[in-house]
C-alpha cells in the first residue's frame, strides 16, 4: 500500500477533467486516501492509483491520479480511469 495524501487542492485543470470524464471528488478522494499503488514519474510528480468497479453488471476500472507531491500542500494535476489495468500495474516483487 502507499502513502495515503490526505490534504491536497485540484488544480482547475484537474477539475475541468474530472468533470469531462466523469470522475467524482469523491473518487479521488478514496484513491488518494487509501492508494493501492504509488509510482514515480519524476522528482516531485508521482501517480497514484487504485482499482474500483462501477456499474451494473460492475466492472472494474483504474482510477489513475497525478499528483505535484513537491507542492505545499500537494496538487491533483489530472486524473483518470481506465479499463487497461494491466497496461499500468506494476506486479510486485
Amino acid at each position: 500500500m502507499a502513502e495515503p495524501v490526505t490534504e491536497y487542492v485540484i488544480t482547475p485543470h484537474a477539475a475541468f477533467e474530472m468533470q469531462r470524464r466523469r470522475l467524482s471528488e469523491e473518487m479521488i478522494r478514496a484513491v488518494l486516501a487509501a492508494p493501492e499503488q504509488q509510482l514515480h514519474l519524476r522528482p516531485g510528480r508521482v501517480v497514484l492509483q487504485s482499482r474500483i468497479s462501477v456499474g451494473v453488471p460492475p466492472r472494474t476500472y483504474l482510477i489513475r491520479v497525478f499528483v505535484d507531491v513537491g507542492r505545499d500542500p500537494p496538487e491533483v494535476v489530472t486524473a483518470y480511469r481506465t479499463s487497461k489495468i494491466s497496461k499500468y500495474w506494476e506486479e510486485g516483487p
